[in-house]
């Protein structure tokens, strides 16, 4: 049986890849990651082309939407493990059909950051969802969100807050609230301002303190504070470490200008 000569060419492709081709990407990275430090869930999409296509154009086409579907699951999956409060995540969250319908909503307008063509008609690409669109997805807003901002507008000599953490077992949240040993709420989603939560999470997570000192996020003069104790994903501060958020800008806290160090 004579082949048409695309499909042909394709075939030949598909057996004898480019030595310039870069290698794929391992199942495991395309899977994606979540990057508390940039606020992103990052994944790889990755499709074949379609063998019965009529021009190659066509099945690189073919290729890039199923990468684009394939980044979508990756992206969906990596969502639904993130932990929104210690005893709660994204994908339980998702059990309601209203809050399915806008996580999905937020991840199918992923951004591509970079394609990889490679000589068998096939596709990778690179894209991050912000995880903000997800947080603004999950959390519901509160009713006294202006209220609370308003109350806890002081001005001060802090740019940022920068909470020490290690050791304590704290993980990363979509909704992490600092507390005093009394239990008062010092820190909360709540506060911030309906922008800023447009475009960031009540607080990022580095690796570590040195790294977190200079994040841009906290201006150039953060407030340090040690947590005292983990409360589920909650964080305990002393009275001391408390007191001294009086000293934080006015704004630090309503533009989530918070870093964490687990």
């Amino acid at each position: 049986m004579l082949l048409h000569p695309v499909v042909l060419t394709l075939c030949l492709l598909a057996a004898e890849p480019a030595k310039s081709d870069p290698p794929k990407t391992d199942a495991a990275k395309r899977e994606g990651t979540v990057d508390w430090q940039g606020q992103v869930i990052k994944a790889t999409g990755s499709g074949a082309p379609d063998m019965r296509s009529l021009s190659p154009a066509q099945a690189r086409l073919g290729a890039e939407k199923a990468a684009q579907l394939d980044a979508f699951r990756n992206l969906i999956a990596q969502a639904k493990g993130i932990h929104i409060s210690s005893d709660k995540t994204v994908g339980e969250a998702m059990a309601k059909d209203e809050v399915k319908g806008r996580v999905e909503g937020v991840v199918k307008g992923f951004k591509v950051v970079k394609k990889r063509y490679y000589s068998d008609q096939g596709v990778e690409m690179d894209v991050e969802v912000p995880l903000s669109g997800i947080a603004q997805a999950v959390l519901e807003p509160s009713s006294a969100q202006g209220e609370t901002v308003a109350a806890k507008a002081t001005e001060g000599r802090y740019t940022g807050l920068l909470v020490d953490a290690r050791g304590l077992g704290a993980q990363p949240v979509l909704a992490p609230r600092l507390l005093d040993a009394s239990g008062k709420v010092l820190y909360t989603v709540e506060m911030m301002g309906p922008e800023a939560r447009k475009d960031a999470v009540p607080a990022r997570y580095f690796k570590s303190l040195e790294q977190a000192t200079h994040a841009p996020v906290l201006g150039g003069t953060p407030l340090l504070v040690r947590a005292q104790k983990a409360q589920g994903s909650d964080l305990v501060l002393a009275d001391a470490e408390a007191r001294a958020l009086e000293q934080l800008s006015s704004r630090a806290l309503a533009e989530g200008r918070v870093v964490i160090v687990p």
